[in-house]
C-alpha cells in the first residue's frame, strides 16, 4: 500500500512542475476580470495578486489620488485629483461644513462628498451627483466632480485637460465614467474585501 502512495506522489511531483512552469497562474483571467470592473479616473488598472484589493491604478502624468504626498499605502483609490494650481482665493469663502447628523446612514453618498460650490444630491443607492450653484462648474463638465469657479482654475491645469463648462452644470451625466463605477463595482470591491478578510482570518 505504501509502495502506491509513493508511485503516486512520484508522478505528481513529476507531472505538476511542468504544467506549473507552462503558463500564465491560473488566476490571470480572474485578475483581468478585476480591472474591468475597477474605474481608475486619469489611470491604469493594474492586477496583481501583491495589492491590496488585487490591483493598483496608476496613475497618468498630472494626476494624484490624494493631496496627500504619500499615496503608496492609497494606490486603490482612483486617479481624480488633477495636480495643477487651484486658487480659492478669488472665490467666496463657502459656508462651514455642516455636522453630520446621528442617523445619517454610512453608504449614502452624500455623507462622503464635498462638492465645492454646489450641493451634493443622492440620485441612487450609490451615486450621487454635485449641482453647481450660480457662476460654478463641475470640474471637467462631469456631474460628481466638485464645483469650482472658472477663476479658481489655474493655466496650467488645461495642460492636463481639466477644464469647466460656461454655464453651471445642473444636469445628470449617467454616461459618466465615474457615475458607472459606484452600484456595481462598489458591490464586488465589498465582496472582494470580505472574502480577502475571511482568508486572511484562517
Amino acid at each position: 500500500m505504501a509502495l502506491s502512495w509513493f508511485k503516486i506522489s512520484l508522478a505528481m511531483a513529476m507531472i505538476l512542475p511542468p504544467i506549473a512552469t507552462r503558463g500564465d497562474d491560473p488566476l490571470t483571467p480572474i485578475l483581468n476580470d478585476i480591472c474591468k470592473e475597477v474605474e481608475c479616473g486619469k489611470g491604469t488598472c493594474q492586477a496583481s495578486l501583491g495589492y491590496p484589493f488585487n490591483f493598483k491604478c496608476i496613475c497618468d502624468n498630472g494626476w494624484k489620488r490624494t493631496r496627500l504626498d504619500n499615496e503608496e499605502t492609497l494606490e486603490f483609490l482612483p486617479c481624480v485629483i488633477p495636480n495643477c494650481s487651484l486658487d480659492y482665493s478669488c472665490m467666496p469663502a463657502p459656508a462651514p461644513l455642516p455636522s453630520i447628523p446621528y442617523n445619517k446612514s454610512f453608504f449614502d453618498p452624500c455623507y462622503w462628498i464635498y462638492c465645492g460650490g454646489g450641493t451634493c444630491i443622492k440620485d441612487a443607492t450609490y451615486t450621487h451627483k454635485c449641482q453647481c450653484n450660480s457662476g460654478y462648474s463641475n470640474l471637467n463638465d462631469i456631474s460628481v466632480f466638485p464645483c469650482f469657479n472658472q477663476c479658481a482654475v489655474g493655466s496650467d491645469c488645461s495642460r492636463l485637460g481639466v477644464k469647466l463648462s460656461s454655464s453651471t452644470s445642473s444636469r445628470n451625466n449617467d454616461d459618466s465614467p465615474a457615475t458607472s463605477i459606484l452600484p456595481w463595482k462598489f458591490q464586488w470591491m465589498g465582496i472582494l474585501l470580505i472574502s480577502g478578510a475571511i482568508l486572511l482570518w484562517k
